[in-house]
């Protein structure tokens, strides 16, 4: 091969590497993306309650008393089986881990003869009553600090309402659970306010008095001819 046929060959090769150079050239000129003015995404984050307080928002509590009216011991049954690893429900059975939960509503905190309650169950005091079920399962930990039980709780109220129904009925005479009757007693001085407009109704029997002898005064004017 001579060197004219080389100079061919490097030609068509330098002229084929300057046409793929001129067309990137010529493609970033014409299909150049346009930068945006501001780099990044814009998420956009919808707007929270006025004031920016999320604890307004959460759905108000409902008292247990009220929950009772409608609690489900059978229900109640199924929520006690996460109990079950560590007490008993059946009469004379005995502790496990923990004491035995029969005709635990209104029992003294800490009575269960023979069980080794720890210093704070000890220290805490009064009675298992329905309310006091209520705040200790809410979060045994937050309720009685320092407590050995190592259960989270019951946060779900309607759940707490049927479980307290259930072991109320772990009794021989179980009694009957406190309601939310005093609703209506809180009512009363809404029902009272008529009441207050008494006056404002005898007001016109008052006004109308001095009409009825007003007769009265005229009758030295009747008696004028007399003389």
């Amino acid at each position: 091969m001579d060197s004219f046929e080389l100079n061919k060959i490097a030609g068509a090769l330098l002229g084929t590497l300057t046409l793929t150079i001129g067309l990137g050239i010529v493609s970033e000129i014409l299909f150049a993306p346009e930068a945006p003015a501001k780099p990044g995404y814009e998420i956009a984050v919808p707007e929270g309650p006025a004031g920016g307080n999320v604890a307004e928002t959460k759905a108000p509590v409902i008292p247990i008393e009220q929950l009772f009216a409608t609690a489900s011991i059978e229900k109640g049954a199924n929520v006690a089986k996460r109990c079950a690893s560590c007490h008993n429900f059946t009469e004379g059975a005995g502790a496990k881990v923990g004491p035995d939960l029969y005709g635990v509503v209104d029992r003294p905190v800490a009575s269960v003869a023979g069980f080794a309650y720890s210093a704070a169950m000890k220290a805490k005091g009064g009675e298992w009553t329905p309310q006091a079920l209520n705040h200790f399962l809410t979060n045994p930990k937050a309720d009685v600090p320092g407590t050995a039980m190592a259960f989270a709780g019951v946060p779900k109220e309607t759940e707490r309402a049927d479980l307290i129904a259930y072991l109320n009925s772990l009794a021989h005479s179980p009694k009957p659970l406190p309601t939310a009757a005093a609703a209506p007693a809180d009512a009363k001085p809404a029902d009272a306010k008529p009441a207050a407009a008494k006056p404002a109704e005898a007001a016109p029997a008052d006004a109308a008095k001095p009409a009825e002898t007003a007769p009265a005064e005229t009758k030295p004017a009747e008696t004028k001819p007399a003389q």
